[in-house]
């Protein structure tokens, strides 16, 4: 068996992504720097789109899909009366259209239809896959299916500034779901305002699950703090694991039936309210991984950390 180069670092670096870079680049990037066997980004964010993307590292990899799964919050702008084919400033203009009638009270008066359990359909130009195949190189040959509407939810749709003109910008701030296209959210906001086109200019993720840009750190920054202060300093930066599913409740069992955990069996728990998944953690502190406890209280693994599958 070949042994994988690099080092077994494990953690989570929350990243601030540059724009331009795709977010396997910045992965890449993250890895190479950190020395990593191993490494996987959270969620693809566009190379236009900035901001917070938690890359995993070694055995954090294992939680990603928690955090691809979490809600994210982005501010964006987006350009009114200019419709473009991938609905950023990346792509074709098809239209543009006469903005100087729009005003602030418009805007205002729309946006509620978009807050709350919406459908929304997901753009060509997107990594969504059919049929294996990913909408984004369908689109580059020309080519355009349909696409069924998903359900998504927008918990807040804050206005964060407007200046009105012949083409009109709007500075909105976005809290959603998983699964939310704010390229779309533009397109459709540009729409409901009378059939106008729209496109974005700008987006910057703050937020993806409980991980903010306060947490995030640059490629430069990480770089010039690994050769001013060594490879340890970088990995003081990492977040555990365990903070990538700290939403699920904790269940604590003996040391005891924490080897037979490890050895991948089912154990009894017992004083615990708790079903469905949760975090497995010893009595002594250490954290296993992730289980599920059935109704009759009894906890199977089902994602463990491999320094504790010994």
């Amino acid at each position: 068996m070949r042994r994988r180069k690099g080092r077994a670092i494990d953690g989570i670096l929350v990243l601030d992504k540059p724009i331009g870079a795709s977010s396997n680049r910045a992965l890449q990037r993250v890895k190479g720097i950190f020395e990593a066997q191993k490494a996987g980004h959270t969620g693809n964010l566009d190379p236009l789109a900035t901001g917070v993307l938690p890359i995993c590292l070694g055995e954090a990899t294992k939680f990603s899909q928690f955090l691809l799964d979490a809600d994210k919050t982005y501010q964006a702008t987006i350009k009114l009366g200019v419709q473009t084919t991938t609905g950023d400033v990346e792509g074709e203009v098809l239209e543009v259209c006469d903005t100087a009638h729009i005003r602030l009270a418009d805007v205002e008066a729309i946006l509620p239809q978009f807050i709350g359990l919406i459908e929304q359909v997901p753009p060509m130009y997107s990594a969504l896959k059919v049929d294996g195949q990913p909408l984004y190189k369908l689109a580059r040959q020309g080519i355009e299916i349909e696409r069924k509407a998903r359900e998504i939810t927008i918990y807040s749709l804050v206005i964060d500034g407007f200046r009105p003109g012949l083409s009109a910008e709007l500075d909105i701030t976005v809290a959603c779901s998983k699964g939310t296209y704010i390229r779309t959210l533009g397109e459709d906001i540009a729409k409901a305002l009378g059939d106008l086109g729209g496109h974005l200019i700008r987006l910057h993720r703050t937020k993806s699950g409980q991980f903010s840009l306060a947490q995030s750190i640059s490629l430069e920054q990480l770089n010039e703090l690994k050769e001013s202060d060594g490879i340890a300093a970088i990995d003081s930066l990492l977040i555990a694991a365990e903070e990538a599913v700290n939403h699920l409740p904790v269940v604590e069992i003996s040391l005891k039936a924490g080897y037979h955990v490890r050895l991948g069996q089912a154990v009894p728990v017992a004083n615990t309210s708790v079903v469905g998944m949760a975090r497995i953690r010893q009595e002594d502190g250490v954290f296993l991984g992730i289980g599920e406890v059935d109704q009759q209280g009894t906890l199977a693994p089902r994602r463990l950390l491999a320094s504790t599958n010994e």
